[in-house]
């Protein structure tokens, strides 16, 4: 949702001073730098996966208005979190990496990476970004979840509210539901993680997941409504249109979506910040979070006065002002609690007030996020070779015999 109001005052603070040709937005050092510098002498090289062609086209921009000169390709180049890892670890020219999530920055942070390490820093707003660090080492900057939605209307549960322990109680709701039409890309991920996360057995040698997590997910898998249409790559359109009752989304993009819903349905949802024909279906275990980081990479052959540039550059993307215009632009919600208070002045929006299971411990001193994280590959191999989430009918598969499955291999990638 667009607030022209909370823009002009972000974009007010953030460009300060740059219609005089002499101090960069927020003096690009940071809050309580005194004096600007001018670091755009030195190319500051970005990997990213937040990288469509609006984000980068919007980070070169301002990043050159605030005295920086920034090279980041967007995701017809490099796509998803994965390319932009292997990207960074196989070229070794990265300043700085940012976005990707909890998965991924655990392991950079615990070296995964053969030419991946990080810069010790702590930038002036890290106080303001609270749990969402790994301090020294890196900081949050967007907070993302996965949602689930429902129509309340008689497209929907005609006023029935829908309350579930876990996210896998949708498959014993009695109403239709949205699943996704494939088992790749980050929101579907962070979907299965959801509906896993009541099933999680250390002991399991299905990827640490129970067999009856598996046969729910199947469930939800087999009888959920899909398509091969580009409209159910995500599952605000079928909710939408009416095709479906409960369905799920990704946070960042629904109250911008609720505002067009109109321009795609003839019984769109309605009421984006107070809901007519909506709601959030209410769940005891939260949902899945997750958290867009940045780091600096130490890179062979940099002088300090370049390290000092990146460090720079750094400071001013994370702080509030920028982080506010960056969230105002792309419907965002920031782990910089003061960027947050500049968007949201009357409150935090009931889809980011949701509890947070992503960081419960499961195993141990383990959260959630590090377990999927390790668990992730196995997943992804299961849920491949047994052949989830097809999109279309003719290819759909038969369940599997489950007291007969051969775990060790199917957790493995299939050979080619």
């Amino acid at each position: 949702m667009k607030k022209f109001a909370a823009l002009l005052l972000a974009l007010v603070r953030a460009l300060s001073g740059v219609a005089c040709g002499k101090r960069p937005p927020a003096d690009n050092g940071g809050e309580g730098t005194p004096d600007a510098k001018d670091y755009s002498g030195y190319t500051i090289r970005i990997y990213s996966n937040s990288n469509s062609t609006e984000r980068t086209t919007w980070l070169v921009n301002a990043a050159k208005d605030a005295g920086f000169t920034v090279s980041i390709d967007d995701n017809s180049v490099i796509s998803g979190d994965t390319a932009a890892i292997q990207a960074a670890n196989e070229n070794k020219d990265g300043d700085i990496l940012f976005g990707l999530n909890e998965t991924r920055w655990s392991q950079v942070v615990n070296g995964t990476y053969e030419n991946l390490s990080l810069v010790d820093w702590t930038p002036t707003w890290a106080d303001q970004v609270g749990q969402y660090a790994y301090p020294g080492a890196a900081y949050g900057l967007v907070i993302q979840n996965v949602l689930m939605l429902y129509r309340t209307d008689e497209l929907g549960t005609n006023g029935e509210a829908l309350h579930f322990q876990h996210w896998s109680d949708i498959v014993n709701c009695g109403y239709k539901w949205y699943r996704q039409n494939k088992v790749g890309g980050t929101t579907n991920a962070n979907i299965n993680s959801a509906l896993l996360y009541s099933f999680v057995d250390p002991t399991s040698p299905a990827g640490g997941i129970s067999i009856d997590g598996w046969k729910t997910l199947w469930n939800y898998c087999a009888n959920g409504v899909y398509s091969s249409d580009d409209t159910y790559k995500y599952g605000f359109d079928p909710l939408n249109k009416g095709d479906v009752a409960v369905s799920t989304f990704y946070s960042s993009s629904l109250y911008g979506k609720i505002d067009a819903a109109a321009e795609s349905s003839e019984n769109p949802l309605k009421g984006t910040m107070t809901p007519e024909n909506w709601n959030l279906v209410e769940i005891d275990d939260g949902t899945y979070y997750i958290a867009e980081y940045i780091g600096i990479l130490n890179k062979e052959g940099r002088t300090d006065e370049e390290t000092e540039a990146v460090k720079a550059f750094a400071e001013w993307f994370g702080s509030a002002e920028t982080q506010a215009a960056w969230g105002e632009e792309f419907d965002s919600y920031p782990c910089n609690t003061a960027a947050a208070d500049i968007l949201y002045p009357d409150g935090v929006p009931a889809i980011y007030t949701l509890k947070n299971f992503a960081l419960s411990k499961v195993d141990g001193d383990t959260t959630y996020a590090e377990y999927v994280a390790a668990h992730s590959a196995e997943w992804t191999n299961i849920l491949t070779n047994l052949g989830f989430y097809w999109a279309d009918s003719s290819a759909a598969v038969a369940e599997p015999d489950w007291a007969n499955l051969d775990w060790a291999t199917l957790t493995q990638a299939a050979a080619e």
